[in-house]
């Protein structure tokens, strides 16, 4: 289950990536193991998202 800084940053980058980049969002997933969500987006899904328990995106 995604922590309450995971979500705030995930619809941040949901927000850019689909309202302001136009870009489709292929995949959203957390790891069981480090809890950090993962997003995949873009059209040749080239962009890829890492956001950490504390909220932070890389």
């Amino acid at each position: 289950m995604p922590t309450t800084a995971q979500l705030e940053s995930l619809y941040r980058v949901s927000y850019q990536l689909t309202f302001i980049m136009l870009q489709p969002i292929h995949l959203v997933c957390v790891d069981r193991r480090t809890r950090n969500v993962y997003v995949l987006a873009g059209y040749g899904e080239d962009l890829e998202f890492e956001i950490v328990p504390n909220g932070e995106v890389f």
